[in-house]
């Protein structure tokens, strides 16, 4: 087992290394200037995604479609990633990794749009569509499409969730001395609850628990930076400062340079938001929109409140704590900046994790069944999901160091055919977006 452990952690730092980094900031950028910046109408952007109401065909809302993609795509990474992006880059990686999102959002809007034009209606009535029917039905490759169906069930499974019901069992266990096998059967049967119903309960509860949850962790910052807010200024300017710059030893801090900001920046906001992966479009394929680039607009949205707003503010209040100058490590750097304020900062760091990941859970859930019934048809649907819920409870009780290893390779494999596809058919996105423009300009 540590072998096969060594040999998955050489194959996950050789597949996400430079050149997958590069590849995907790349494809941010080069999409940006490619469609004129597309980020300028996020705002309006935003007032769409609120819309409720049936405007076209689809499984759920636009507000549904956005909500269940930010519960598959706000989990850990935005808490403990970002300590993760400060420990090993410094304070400048937080303005690396909030630049990632902002290029980012051409990528998911690019992404969102392909699902949406490309996508299908199943036998059973429901509309299906991602990365894989993109690389069928536009780029004519169905063996890239299985390729990444395959490796889309696989990462499902790891990091959407058995990674993240073990991180609220190792949570809980640790902040109130709770047994992980009770926590594994109640976030069991929650889940069971959610996803037995589909796509309709799944959004149906992201509608109501996403926003409630985003809005209490970011609350939650907004009172810590307040209780030590003459710092803010100074850390502010330190985050832009060593971004360019690096950062000297301080403390037991080991000192990081230009190269390790960015570094670490850009790989933690790509983990982040997932722009890219191809993950996202899976449930913007669902939405009820009369224009592929509609649903476009309001899925690009996911990276603005992912990165650019919950990350940012973690990073924030992680810089301002401290005590990223101890040398501590990601998750440790995390849990002592948020427990040093007295009884609001664990509060905070605990309800913020335990949100955020059981929404993992279950956004990823519905990513990995559509997967699975690209593969195998729609009779995979069922068995999968109550393989899904098995997974919940043995994630929980079990340490799995060498499933986070392999869902991470497969996370990467997944996101080369997506990639491809979005390079290949960035004129096809050029003209719908052209084609939305010229009959709504008022978006």
């Amino acid at each position: 087992m540590q072998i096969l452990e060594k040999l998955l952690n050489t194959v996950d730092g050789y597949v996400w290394g430079p050149p997958m980094l590069v590849l995907l900031m790349g494809t941010h950028i080069y999409l940006t200037f490619r469609l004129g910046f597309v980020q300028k109408y996020i705002f309006r952007a935003i007032k769409i995604s609120f819309s409720r109401h049936k405007e076209g065909d689809g499984d759920i809302s636009h507000f549904g479609a956005l909500t269940t993609s930010l519960a598959a795509t706000i989990g850990a990474g935005n808490i403990v990633g970002v300590g993760t992006a400060i420990a090993s880059g410094g304070p400048g990686a937080v303005l690396w990794m909030w630049l990632t999102g902002v290029f980012g959002i051409a990528t998911k809007y690019a992404e969102a749009m392909l699902s949406v034009k490309y996508r299908t209606t199943s036998k059973n009535g429901t509309f299906s569509g991602g990365p894989m029917y993109v690389l069928e039905r536009g780029m004519h490759c169905r063996w890239l499409g299985i390729l990444f169906a395959l490796f889309a069930a696989i990462a499902a499974f790891g990091i959407g969730n058995m990674v993240q019901a073990n991180s609220i069992a190792v949570l809980v266990k640790d902040t109130f001395h709770i047994s992980p096998w009770i926590t594994g059967i109640i976030i069991t049967i929650f889940t069971a609850v959610v996803i037995i119903g589909g796509i309709t309960s799944i959004s149906r509860v992201c509608e109501k628990f996403v926003p409630l949850m985003a809005v209490f962790y970011v609350l939650g910052c907004v009172i810590i930076l307040a209780l030590k807010f003459n710092t803010i200024p100074a850390s502010i300017i330190l985050i832009f400062k060593s971004a360019f710059t690096g950062q000297a030893a301080i403390g037991g801090f080991l000192g990081a340079g230009m190269k390790e900001a960015v570094r670490f920046g850009v790989a933690r906001g790509l983990f982040s938001n997932e722009s890219g992966l191809g993950s996202a479009p899976i449930v913007a394929a669902a939405a009820q929109t009369k224009h592929p680039a509609r649903q476009a607009l309001v899925s690009s949205t996911g990276t603005f409140w992912d990165t650019v707003v919950v990350c940012a503010i973690s990073g924030i209040v992680l810089v301002n704590s401290g005590v990223w100058t101890k040398g501590l490590d990601g998750a440790l750097l995390t849990k002592t900046a948020f427990t040093a304020i007295p009884l609001v900062g664990p509060v905070v760091l605990t309800i913020g994790l335990l949100t955020f990941v059981f929404s993992t859970i279950i956004g990823w859930s519905y990513y990995g069944e559509k997967s699975a019934e690209y593969l195998f048809g729609h009779r995979a649907i069922k068995p999968y999901r109550w393989l899904w819920i098995a997974a919940v409870m043995v994630g929980s009780v079990a340490t799995l160091p060498i499933v986070w290893s392999f869902s991470d390779i497969a996370n990467a494999l997944m996101a080369l055919p997506n990639l491809i596809s979005l390079l290949v058919l960035s004129s096809v996105v050029h003209a719908e977006t052209k084609d939305y423009l010229a009959k709504d300009i008022t978006l």
